[in-house]
Order: structure tokens, then C-alpha cells, then sequence
């Protein structure tokens, strides 16, 4: 394994720290914001020892063209010209973005399955990254309904392919999936009161 302090060295992100500062006011359900989630998938990948610079920095601003795409600086060309990964950087950011077409969003399981199946090597590991810092904003989520759909839609479309992607992200994937599971009330099957 690579000297992780040397890897990381010569690692330039504060300008894209500054592009995700435009996540700041956007407000994520559990609460916090997403520029905060931003950081948190940088931090997730550098827990697992992931130095990849192009990922890293691909991490701070990988939502930024779903969630702030009007701002000013949020262009194809702002971020290829921040520095030489620029152009990596843009390209990995916009294969993990949900597509639109003809003005309709793909639907969240077969843009998961895009990624899983499909996705380059980073694509899947910034994919990981991103849904265990979503899972743990999930602890925060008191919306039933939209906590239990998440859970189902990352055990169909992540955790099949987690393994092969990153056997530690997978078992901490699978881990948050039941932590959160058992917190949910029991689903009976009854649709209201009896």
C-alpha cells in the first residue's frame, strides 16, 4: 500500500471546495446540507485509503450538476480548467449524475444499475462512498415511507455489486442497511387503522 501522507501531498482540492461551496443552501432531508455530504464522501473514500485524486475530487463535487447547475462557476468548462484533472474530473462527476432527457429524470433504480453494471471503476466506488454517507444521514430521517425505499432500493441495485467493487464498503454498506432496518417500526401489511 502506498505512503497515504505522500499520495496526498501534492493533492490540490481547495478549488473544488470552493465549486461544492455552492451546495451550501441546499438542504438535504435528514437536515445539514450538501455540501457537507460533499465532504463526507471525500472523507468515506479516505477512510478506505482510496488517494485517487481524480476521485477525491470528483467526491467534493459530485452533485453539484444535480443540485446547483445555474449557479455561476457550475460549467463544464469551470471545472476542466481548475487544474490538469479537470477534464478526469468532469467526465467521473457526470457519470455519476442522474441523466434528463427530453426533460424526464432517470428513474433512481436504473441509474443505480447504470453505475453498478456499467460504471467505470471509480463511478462504482464514488457510488459506494456517496451511499454510505447517505446512509448515514439516514439515521436522521423520520419520513418511513422514504427511509424504507431507500433501504430496499440499496439492497436491489448497490449491495449485488458492492462486493466486487470494495469488500469493506460492501460490508459497511450491508451493516448500515440492518442498523437502519431495525429502527423501523414493523410493517404489519395493514394499510390504516384497524
Amino acid at each position: 500500500m502506498p505512503d497515504i501522507e505522500q499520495s496526498l501531498r501534492n493533492l490540490t482540492l481547495a478549488p473544488y471546495i470552493v465549486k461544492a461551496m455552492a451546495l451550501i443552501g441546499v438542504k438535504r432531508r435528514g437536515g445539514s446540507n450538501m455540501f457537507r455530504h460533499q465532504l463526507s464522501t471525500m472523507a468515506i473514500l479516505l477512510d478506505y485509503k482510496i488517494t485517487d485524486p481524480v476521485l477525491l475530487k470528483a467526491a467534493v463535487i459530485h452533485d453539484l450538476f444535480e443540485d446547483a447547475p445555474t449557479l455561476p462557476g457550475v460549467t463544464r468548462e469551470e471545472i476542466e480548467r481548475i487544474d490538469q484533472d479537470g477534464p478526469a474530473v468532469y467526465a467521473l462527476v457526470m457519470e455519476v449524475t442522474i441523466r434528463t432527457v427530453d426533460g424526464a429524470r432517470e428513474p433512481k433504480s436504473e441509474y443505480l444499475l447504470r453505475i453498478m453494471r456499467h460504471g467505470s471503476g471509480r463511478a462504482k466506488q464514488l457510488k459506494l462512498a456517496d451511499r454510505i454517507s447517505n446512509l448515514f444521514a439516514l439515521g436522521f430521517v423520520h419520513d418511513t415511507a422514504f427511509v424504507r425505499r431507500y433501504l430496499d432500493e440499496t439492497r436491489a441495485c448497490v449491495l449485488p455489486y458492492a462486493q466486487e467493487v470494495n469488500a469493506d464498503m460492501f460490508r459497511e454498506l450491508s451493516d448500515l442497511v440492518a442498523s437502519r432496518e431495525q429502527w423501523l417500526p414493523a410493517d404489519t401489511g395493514i394499510a390504516g387503522p384497524i
